[in-house]
């Protein structure tokens, strides 16, 4: 009795993705399903059918050069027989030379205590639009910030010192070079002197010239008499420290004088609130997250939270505001000041920060990767409208695909996969009928026996994390397990896990495990994120009795 088989036809895959930088090294994996083979020949071609360049399964490149870009595709033959494979469908590798940041510092980079600055990390070229930053400091492993601009609300003395920045591609491994470094210079700040002409008494209707005097340049002038703000005559008196005043009564007036940097905000006496959130945006269904009101002056302040222009009730008086399971509700744009028990005192507003709950992708179970045969949920959580979402696949040949066409059945907006194959390998993510969409999950299936337990979206900075390696049945006696970060063996655990006790941006990268008797897991990539934050002001004041 013969049995008949449709020809398979091989699927080409590659780690870590189809755009790479030069240096990196790329893994494209030749895929067949079916048939009723279980011994393939595999056979790698470049650009031309009769160009072979690989007969293993998996054609790793160790250091991609430009020769290497080119359209890839594989086929397998049995061995000892004559049955082969269909062709796969061809694959583009992009090479492209390692981008590196350019620095710059606003307003400059001498500036005195209390200003405040802006460092911009820009990164052109490389072809990637989602860049993750990173900013340090010299004499420091640790990330300062994880945004474009790292600003710094009322600078010190500490806060001088060599900068560098970096960028990450969001979901990937792909990295820019280091910049060049930049160096920031903090000045103690100065203090404006006020002086008379004559030193001397003054009869009714003379004229005394005031001079405000401040050790640099670059300042405007601002004259009180008697706290009452003397107005310039034109925009070129704020540049003029000095001002001629006519005496009309007999009597004392106070003069003060006060110099403030050119562009710089200027708001009195009164401290502005900050708020910074942790962990930064996005933050995702179920998440906890903290909102803190911070402004930096000694006085005791109760806080006053603002929700979408509306009183926040359940933060109120708090300096911290915790939500330990954040939900689709907590959307929204908060703002918060300061005010004082003791004084009808209040600090400035914050500037308005925006909590992102993004449409998220929930894997059940939670984890980057699954045993063939396994079952898998996903599902579009934190939506307004659960009937215009939908789980959708995307591939490296740009197709998409739903989860009804093939994946698995669809309830509302969640996709059950009831038998998994290696063929359900992929990015996963929400998407609507408007075409908006979730941040993307990477999903690996696998045949093997070894899979490691590690989360499916990025991780927060500071807290812990723990990887597991998960066998299929029955599970070997010998837990025993090594854990790689990037190729290197980082720890060897005999309970099969290991625990990052406080995550650092620096634990970002490709993670596997493996067992001595039952072989290692695939790899998948780990993202960390941090906290964002906002700002404020400078001011010089000097006063003289006459």
């Amino acid at each position: 009795m013969f049995m008949l088989y449709k020809r398979p036809k091989a699927v080409v895959s590659i780690q870590p993705g189809d755009q790479v930088f030069i240096g990196e090294t790329v893994t494209l994996t030749c895929d067949i399903q079916g048939g009723g083979v279980s011994k393939w020949q595999y056979s790698w071609f470049k650009d031309d059918p009769n160009r072979r360049v690989s007969n293993e399964q998996q054609y790793s490149i160790s250091s991609v050069t430009e020769s290497h870009r080119g359209k890839y595709t594989c086929r397998g033959t049995e061995r000892g027989t004559s049955r082969y494979s269909h062709t796969s469908d061809a694959v583009t590798l992009t090479v492209s030379e390692r981008p590196k940041p350019a620095v710059s510092i606003q307003p400059d980079d001498q500036v005195f205590s209390g200003e405040t600055v802006t460092l911009t990390c820009d990164i052109q070229g490389g072809g990637v639009s989602n860049w993750q930053y990173s900013w340090f400091k010299a004499g420091s492993s640790t990330a300062v910030s994880y945004k474009q601009q790292y600003s710094i609300s009322s600078v010190t003395a500490s806060d001088g010192g060599t900068y560098t920045c970096r960028g990450t591609e969001r979901g990937t491994s792909r990295y820019s070079h280091t910049s060049d470094a930049a160096t920031l210079t903090v000045s103690g700040k100065p203090t404006p002197t006020v002086k008379v002409d004559p030193q001397s008494s003054v009869y009714t209707g003379d004229t005394v010239t005031l001079t405000c005097e401040v050790e640099s340049t670059g300042w405007e002038f601002l004259w009180y008499k008697d706290s009452q703000q003397l107005q310039p005559q034109s925009p070129a008196d704020k540049e003029t420290n000095t001002v001629r005043v006519t005496v009309s009564d007999e009597g004392t007036a106070e003069f003060k004088c006060a110099a403030r940097r050119k562009n710089y905000f200027y708001d009195g006496t009164r401290p502005k609130a900050t708020v910074t959130i942790h962990p930064a945006d996005p933050v995702f269904i179920g998440e906890t997250v903290t909102l803190t009101c911070d402004i930096g002056s000694g006085h005791h302040w109760q806080y006053d939270w603002v929700k979408n222009s509306k009183p926040l009730s359940e933060a109120q008086q708090r300096k911290e505001y915790t939500i330990s399971k954040v939900a689709a509700s907590h959307r929204g744009v908060y703002t918060c000041k300061g005010r004082q028990s003791t004084q009808p005192r209040y600090s400035e507003t914050s500037d308005a920060v925006t909590l992102t709950v993004p449409v998220s992708l929930t894997v059940s179970p939670s984890r980057a990767q699954h045993f063939s045969a396994g079952s898998l949920s996903l599902s579009c959580e934190g939506q307004s409208d659960s009937t215009g979402w939908r789980v959708r696949r995307y591939t490296h040949s740009e197709k998409v695909s739903d989860c009804s066409s093939g994946l698995g059945s669809v309830t509302g907006s969640t996709c059950n996969i009831s038998s998994l194959s290696t063929s359900h390998t992929g990015v996963y993510g929400c998407e609507s009928e408007s075409g908006e969409s979730s941040n993307p999950v990477n999903i690996t299936v696998t045949n093997g026996s070894v899979i490691l337990d590690s989360p499916v979206h990025p991780v927060t900075e500071g807290d812990p994390l723990t990887l597991r390696c998960l066998y299929r049945d029955p599970k070997p006696s010998n837990l025993t397990a090594e854990f790689y970060k990037n190729g290197s063996l980082l720890q060897t655990q005999t309970t099969g896990e290991m625990t990052i006790r406080t995550v650092s941006k620096s634990d970002e990268g490709l993670y596997h495990c493996k067992h001595p008797e039952r072989g290692e897991s695939p790899q998948s990539w780990i993202s960390v994120r941090g906290e964002k934050t906002i700002s404020d002001y400078l001011i010089l004041s000097a006063a003289l009795h006459c």
